[in-house]
């Protein structure tokens, strides 16, 4: 009778281990598809701009906008008062 009733507790304890595993595992692979969506937009904006062949272009929006270029004849203002 005590065999039994411990074989119900650990096969219980065994149930509910592995739903938590589930559970995890399925918000990583929730994670994981937005990254991939993420990634996939990205590089259909990659490929666009490799077949756009204006590489000029491209280089000159990364530099301005991502690398905080400047032309040398360009003024730039930066509301500081929001520090």
């Amino acid at each position: 009778m005590a065999v039994i009733f411990a074989m119900i507790i650990a096969c219980i304890i065994s149930v509910i281990v592995t739903h938590s595993s589930i559970s995890d595992m399925q918000s990583e692979l929730r994670s994981i598809d937005a990254k991939k969506q993420e990634l996939e937009a990205e590089n259909v904006e990659l490929q666009r701009i490799l077949e756009d062949d204006d590489m000029n272009a491209y280089m000159e929006k990364i530099a301005i906008e991502e690398m905080d270029y400047a032309y040398p004849n360009e003024r730039r203002y930066y509301d500081t008062s929001r520090n």
